[in-house]
């Protein structure tokens, strides 16, 4: 007993030491981009796995995060979304438009991609100022930043990759960022947002904040729906992001595949999602029961956050969100954060009784609460 209790004594000193020193937000899109690509065995060449993969896998201590965060990230640019190319900083030019929008110019292969958002700075406090940005826009109540020092910006989305949920939109091969990368047009939307939101945060990190006004280390990404999803692959795939909060994402967003695969509801499941989004090939090689052999599921591009907070935001009047499935996703990536001893950096709340992205006052606390620990540095 004795013995015990010294064990669980130091487990629980070493999860606190980690807890004060694990960085909050990096300055760099990607720790570990100077590790190896893995190997990336055929479709049918995958083993069958049931139950949700293990995100830690051959992660011993922190010190092993970076290399398994950067296996994961590879894993779901081969099966599912397409590739996120890297930039050079050469490749990248940035300006301020008048006193409040961003210009950035990023030039690949001789041809140039343009992408423009409007700051809107806040009233009050003193800048550097805290950013929050909207995948599409910012869905969230602007009660919970009014009267606050957090600049307001929208990532428009088409920019990049002019295909929108509604309306007429072009085909894979005909977006702008396919001018710039010709060899990636079966990517899906999602590689390709989060590559255009990751220069937007190039843009701002080279002009510096006596121009932007922005402090690069209290940055925040989110957005409803499929902007959900946008946002929660934006703030996975940039470790410049110090919070995410991706709200009533669904399928292909925070809810796992393969609990999604299982339901009983109608739901958004890989066989059922918009194919815009993903690689066409996903769907060809783990529709149906082949979702078992998915290498990892949508619980570990959740994990890829950590150590950075994330907050993800469900309502249950929606079936088709799929939220059990997102629970379940929560569920076991937050034993990443918990392994480092910040488990408090992520959190979720599912609640009904209202709208499709009309956040009920209910759920204000929560996301007060991440906006002020990890925007504004407001100890709880």
């Amino acid at each position: 007993m004795i013995c015990a209790t010294v064990l669980l004594t130091t487990a629980a000193e070493t999860a606190m030491a980690q807890r004060v020193e694990l960085p909050l937000v990096y300055d760099i899109e990607n720790t570990g981009s100077n590790y190896e690509r893995p190997v990336m065995p055929a479709p049918q060449k995958l083993p069958v796995i049931r139950e949700l993969p293990d995100a830690l896998e051959g992660v011993a201590s922190f010190a092993d995060w970076a290399k398994r965060r950067n296996d994961i990230g590879h894993m779901i640019q081969h099966y599912g979304i397409g590739t996120k190319p890297a930039v050079e900083k050469g490749q990248v030019a940035a300006r301020m438009e008048g006193d409040t929008a961003l210009v950035v110019d990023v030039t690949v292969n001789g041809e140039t991609l343009t992408l423009r958002s409007v700051i809107h700075y806040p009233k009050v406090g003193q800048p550097p100022y805290a950013l929050m940005i909207g995948t599409s826009r910012v869905s969230l109540p602007k009660q919970l930043f009014d009267n606050r020092p957090i600049a307001i910006m929208t990532f428009h989305e088409k920019q990049v990759n002019d295909y929108g949920q509604w309306g007429k939109h072009h085909d894979r091969g005909e977006h702008p960022f396919d001018r710039l990368y010709p060899t990636l047009t079966a990517n899906g939307a999602y590689s390709e947002w989060a590559w255009g939101l990751s220069r937007l945060l190039d843009g701002l990190q080279l002009l510096g904040p006596e121009a932007t006004k922005i402090d690069m280390r209290h940055i925040g990404v989110t957005g409803c729906s499929y902007a959900g999803k946008m946002a929660l692959y934006c703030g996975a795939f940039d470790e410049r992001i110090a919070l995410t909060i991706a709200q009533e994402p669904g399928g292909g967003g925070a809810a796992a595949w393969r609990k999604s695969h299982e339901s009983t509801e109608k739901v958004e499941d890989i066989d059922k999602t918009d194919y815009h989004w993903f690689l066409e090939s996903q769907r060809d090689n783990f529709s149906g029961d082949s979702v078992y052999r998915l290498p990892y599921d949508q619980h570990e591009l959740c994990a890829m956050v950590c150590p950075r907070a994330l907050l993800l935001l469900g309502n249950p009047d929606y079936p088709w969100l799929s939220d059990p499935a997102m629970q379940a996703s929560a569920e076991a990536a937050v034993k990443v954060w918990e392994r480092f001893g910040i488990g408090d950096r992520m959190n979720w709340s599912i609640v009904g009784g209202h709208g499709h992205c009309q956040l009920p006052e209910s759920q204000w606390p929560i996301v007060q609460s991440f906006i002020d620990r990890f925007l504004l540095g407001i100890a709880e």
